[in-house]
């Protein structure tokens, strides 16, 4: 039974693991500072409670959980001797690492958004309501909850393309 994984990472000298660090945690923190304030704006100000912002508000808690899914372990890594992850630790990164397609599903909805809002000016209003962009975000949510969780077998993507030959 495998208990934890040894970490490769950079085959480099000491001062490169340091200036790797401070690059990635000036990144990692700037992309925090970067989308709190988005989120804290539209969850205080109701003005910005319209599907625009909630989704922008949606796509930047995504982003947060995202980053922090992986950047921490991997900024403890550049500095610690010894580079290793634990199994369950392995299992919660790969687990939250799955954030990055349900990203890609947002934008294409806010793309959807955007694209009623341009083409469908005057329908705008009656298509894109917010129980409508709520509904969009909890089936988004809806999807990525069951790929993740649920079952401990873990099955190629393909397999589901593939008919079962038992």
């Amino acid at each position: 039974m495998v208990s934890d994984f040894i970490l490769l990472g950079f085959p480099c000298r000491w001062e490169i693991q340091i200036f790797l660090f401070s690059i990635f945690f000036t990144t990692y923190i700037l992309t925090l500072l970067g989308n709190m304030p988005i989120v804290c704006a539209v969850h205080w100000d109701h003005h910005l409670h319209t599907p625009m912002y909630i989704l922008l508000a949606n796509f930047s808690f995504l982003e947060i959980c995202y980053v922090n899914s992986d950047v921490p372990n991997m900024l403890v890594n550049f500095l610690s001797r010894t580079k290793y992850i634990s199994f369950t630790r392995c299992l919660f990164q790969l687990y939250f690492f799955s954030l990055g397609p349900t990203e890609c599903l947002f934008l294409s909805i806010m793309a959807y958004d955007r694209f009623l809002a341009i083409c469908c000016p005057l329908y705008y209003p009656t298509i894109m309501t917010t129980k409508f962009c709520s509904s969009l975000v909890i089936f988004l949510l809806g999807l990525w909850f069951p790929l993740v969780s649920g079952s401990s077998d873990i099955h190629h993507p393909a397999a589901i393309l593939w008919p079962k030959c038992d």
